[in-house]
């Protein structure tokens, strides 16, 4: 397959791209896009054959769900059953942006779409390229992330070229995304609100203004591998490199110890890289690769660097990655659910 490579600038669109896009994917053909997130790769929700080519695109088990995209509130009633009040507070609060409710589904939704459930997680993201993209191909596009499954997510259109290049029919590369991490899911069908995946909306964002939510185990640890998926990310391993990913964790002096050790009796054979702050980037001068995440201050700067490393350490034939712990106060949930799960829950107590 010959993919279509175009580029949009996000302050000044061209919408010729985005009717060349509209029209692939009201053809039942796929589309990456950027997202305020991680790049999407997109197809007509409703369309049953779009979804499945969804799934051989990315190499991902048909019961993993993926999220619709819309770009107008009023949209998701064709496609729910009902929105609880709850909802509603939320979306006038963080729609549009990087929050996704899940929902009791109509007959509309296909059960490709859904992974064989019974609901439905609705998205109405805040970029510009992918709202109007959203609204030119009929308003309903169901994408998951744009890389091939397990892999690290994308946060460009050179990592969507990467996984994607001959496998769809067009890419829109609309440069870096601005979070860098997948959105926040929370689930809407019990008594009370469940997050299945933690991002950049986060647990106290979303309390202060519903109140106590809960929180699915698969968030902190291993999903049952029995249970069926109820929304993305939870079930499979994600986010991966190809070398080996381990944790370590306790206080910063005692993990860099563990870290440098490890670098400076590595065998000649075996590259090994380092994921750290920027504060401990200097202390391990033995390491092939030295990932500067950022600042430990800078929350958003982690999140932000953390798959574009990952995916850097392949590109330099990494065989084993040691990661410091980036446990911090708002996104550090999302943060660490990501490298857990890209770690295999691979984790070392120093």
């Amino acid at each position: 397959m010959n993919t279509i490579y175009r580029t949009v600038d996000k302050d000044r669109i061209d919408m010729s791209v985005i009717e060349e896009a509209a029209s692939v994917i009201k053809a039942g053909g796929l589309v990456a896009f950027p997202t305020e997130t991680v790049y999407g790769l997109g197809g007509d929700a409703l369309l049953p054959e779009s979804s499945k080519k969804i799934y051989e695109a990315k190499g991902r088990p048909s019961d993993n769900p993926l999220i619709v995209h819309i770009a107008e509130f009023d949209d998701i009633e064709k496609i729910v059953e009902s929105v609880p009040e709850a909802a509603k507070i939320l979306a006038d609060k963080y729609w549009p942006g990087p929050l996704t409710m899940i929902f009791k589904k109509k007959p509309i939704v296909p059960d490709e779409t859904t992974g064989g459930l019974d609901t439905v997680a609705v998205r109405f993201p805040s970029h510009p390229v992918a709202r109007w993209l959203i609204r030119s191909s009929g308003g309903y596009i169901a994408a998951p992330s744009a890389n091939i499954s397990g892999r690290p997510s994308p946060t460009s259109g050179e990592h969507v070229r990467q996984d994607m290049d001959g496998r769809i029919d067009m890419i829109i590369d609309s440069g870096n995304c601005d979070i860098g991490l997948e959105s926040t899911i929370i689930d809407m069908t019990g008594d009370v609100p469940m997050m299945l995946r933690p991002g950049y909306v986060n647990e106290q964002m979303l309390e202060s203004v519903i109140g106590e939510i809960e929180k699915d185990p698969a968030v902190f640890g291993k999903a049952d591998a029995n249970a069926v998926p109820k929304a993305p990310g939870m079930k499979y391993r994600h986010y991966a490199p190809k070398g080996q990913l381990t944790i370590v964790s306790g206080d910063n002096d005692s993990v860099v110890g563990f870290i440098r050790e490890k670098t400076e009796k590595k065998d000649k054979d075996i590259r090994v890289a380092v994921l750290c702050c920027s504060a401990d980037s200097a202390r391990f001068p033995d390491a092939d690769l030295v990932g500067d995440i950022g600042s430990r201050d800078d929350e958003l700067q982690i999140a932000n660097r953390l798959y574009a490393l990952l995916r850097r350490c392949d590109e330099e034939n990494i065989d084993q990655i040691y990661s410091e712990e980036f446990d911090t106060p708002g996104l550090g949930l999302a943060i660490m659910n990501r490298l857990i799960k890209a770690a295999g829950h691979s984790i070392i107590n120093v």
